[in-house]
């Protein structure tokens, strides 16, 4: 399958990167070769979605000629000489010739690459990973070149590799993942069974974060991702996932049945919620998919017949820190995630005990933002389906951390290091016991301004002072 069908208004060129890539297409033309727009941006726009980044791939005309016509109009930056990949700085475009690849050992960099201008429309398409993937779009004369059936693929919702290559990048397991979570589509079942013959061979760490981040930032329905993870047996490389498979509930709070089946519904419902702040959404989603993470080492049937799992959310603590620093060493992101994990199930017991302002302030001062921790206790509520996603908790939660000004961030203290030192106190060992008094008193409400910080502060810096044995200020 070639150039089939012809869609000239299928990416708009309307703006600096469009036109740009028009400019280099016909100069290309004009030097004997062809440009087209390939990869994601033309998934993107045959699903309705505005590209960002273009791809372009340059057949006919090699890196030598190539190089100086791009500087004739653009500021360019050369990735590889070899392989002829070009920056357009400002622009986002990647200009490349097609590229040939051949395993050269193990590993996922293990790739020996050479840039081929002559290679086929048919030949390039096969290096790439997924039908969808493989379609070329010429912005000259809006032909859609599509060798591998990709176009079909996408009307039909299903995710296929291109060729037998797809093996050779163990990597592309993760890439079906987020793909399928991302467009909601369907495994093919040959790429399915070629994925069970994949190993993960050792991938590094952030290219296995940039996966999932995926998942969780992007994916419409994360549980079409992970339910693959596991058909293909990818999912024991995540043990800590694994065990989630076959742990039970209690029927009566849990009739969707067990903790895996549970999280892929908090998942879903929490992917749509997303509030579409990159980091947001990766902290939330992260807490969301670990929260229960606890509950394979704790669960037991009491002597009722009821499934219990007491302190989960404590004791899931070190299996979620080692799942993601299996991912990452971000260590901000880990800090920001762990948090919410143990206090999930906050918002509910706050509710029914109707908790204090202090343990409000001091909830917010744990998980840095109690916006997040509602977003979290939200997807956990609805992913009890056929129960109803209903959650007064939360909001009355939220009214109550609004009013105390802790919604979106942590209680910050009042009192401060310079504050002491305009009352005289010189720096010293007195300082921090000091600071923490007032904050604590802070979170406790029995001050909520500067005047009333200053003076809690007098009073105990003139404790400190007093001689021992004089108790003139109790």
């Amino acid at each position: 399958m070639t150039e089939n069908t012809t869609r000239p208004d299928l990416i708009s060129l309307d703006s600096p990167s469009g036109r740009a890539i028009h400019a280099i297409a016909s100069d290309v033309a004009a030097a004997g070769g062809r440009a087209v727009i390939v990869g994601g941006a033309v998934r993107d726009a045959l699903l309705g979605i505005t590209p960002k980044d273009m791809d372009v791939e340059v057949f006919g005309l090699p890196a030598d000629k190539l190089e100086p016509l791009l500087k004739a109009r653009h500021r360019i930056d050369q990735v590889g000489r070899s392989f002829g990949v070009f920056i357009v700085k400002g622009l986002d475009i990647d200009v490349a010739l097609p590229r040939r690849e051949r395993k050269s050992g193990q590993g996922h960099k293990a790739f020996a690459i050479e840039g081929d201008p002559e290679m086929t429309f048919a030949e390039a398409a096969a290096r790439r990973d997924f039908t969808l993937n493989a379609i070329s779009w010429d912005p000259l004369n809006g032909a859609l070149i599509d060798p591998a059936g990709g176009e079909q693929d996408l009307q039909n919702g299903l995710l296929r590799h291109v060729s037998h290559q797809f093996a050779e990048d163990p990597l592309r397991v993760l890439r079906a993942m987020q793909f399928l979570a991302r467009f909601e589509l369907r495994i093919a079942p040959e790429t399915l069974e070629l994925c069970r013959t994949i190993e993960a061979e050792d991938l590094p760490k952030e290219r296995l974060f940039e996966e999932w981040s995926k998942l969780i930032r992007k994916g419409r329905q994360p549980s079409l991702g992970l339910n693959f993870l596991r058909d293909c047996g990818w999912l024991r490389y995540y043990p800590e996932l694994v065990a989630l498979t076959d742990c039970p509930q209690d029927p009566k709070w849990h009739p969707e049945g067990n903790v895996w089946v549970h999280t892929l519904h908090c998942l879903d419902a929490f992917a749509r919620e997303k509030i579409d702040d990159d980091w947001e959404d990766l902290v939330v989603g992260l807490a969301v998919l670990l929260h229960d993470i606890g509950k394979p080492v704790t669960t037991y049937t009491d002597d009722n017949g009821r499934i219990r799992s007491p302190a989960h959310d404590v004791e899931g603590l070190p299996l979620a820190e080692i799942f993601l620093r299996r991912l990452t060493n971000h260590r901000e992101l880990i800090e920001q995630v762990l948090p919410l994990i143990e206090t999930h199930m906050r918002p509910a017991d706050f509710y029914k005990n109707k908790a204090s302002s202090a343990a409000i302030r001091r909830l917010a001062g744990r998980v840095g933002r109690i916006d997040r921790l509602l977003r979290v206790a939200a997807a956990d509520m609805a992913g009890r389906p056929p129960l109803p996603a209903d959650f007064p908790a939360g909001e009355w939660l939220r009214q109550k951390a609004e009013e105390l000004a802790v919604r979106d961030s942590a209680p910050k203290p009042i009192i401060l290091g310079r504050h002491l030192i305009d009352l005289g106190l010189k720096p010293g060992v007195q300082f921090k016991p000091i600071l923490q008094a007032c904050f604590e008193a802070q979170l406790d409400g029995e001050f909520d301004d500067l005047d009333g910080g200053v003076s809690l502060a007098k009073r105990l810096i003139a404790q400190s002072s007093a001689p021992a044995g004089d108790h003139s200020e109790k």
